[in-house]
């Protein structure tokens, strides 16, 4: 993908929680700016904090995620976040749902090749 590739945003609220679930299965845990930080360098270019905060705050509504909050050395505190064991579960089920389901939308588009 070219590096000014923007998403349509439809299809990034539809797989934002499920990626920043990834990107902490990853890590173990990270604040929020580490987490957009890794979801750009996958590819989402243009994600800001505008459109991560409110889902990170929706996965710990959701009891997906759990947050700590914690002082900085030097500067401002920040927000730790982390999976829950909910949240392993639902990256799992999700990753084997989003494999048929793109399979699926796979085979319907090489039908309009054909």
């Amino acid at each position: 993908m070219s590096a000014d590739k923007r998403w349509p945003s439809d299809w990034v609220r539809a797989v934002l929680p499920s990626c920043i679930l990834q990107s902490l299965a990853g890590s173990h845990e990270a604040y929020g700016y580490q987490i957009i930080q890794v979801l750009r360098a996958s590819g989402f270019d243009g994600l800001s904090g505008g459109t991560v905060y409110p889902a990170l705050n929706r996965l710990e509504t959701d009891g997906l995620v759990w947050s700590e909050w914690r002082e900085g050395d030097a500067g401002p505190g920040k927000k730790f976040y982390s999976l829950t064991p909910d949240g392993q579960q639902r990256l799992q089920e999700t990753a084997r749902d989003w494999t048929r389901f793109a399979e699926l939308i796979e085979n319907l588009l090489q039908e309009t090749k054909g």
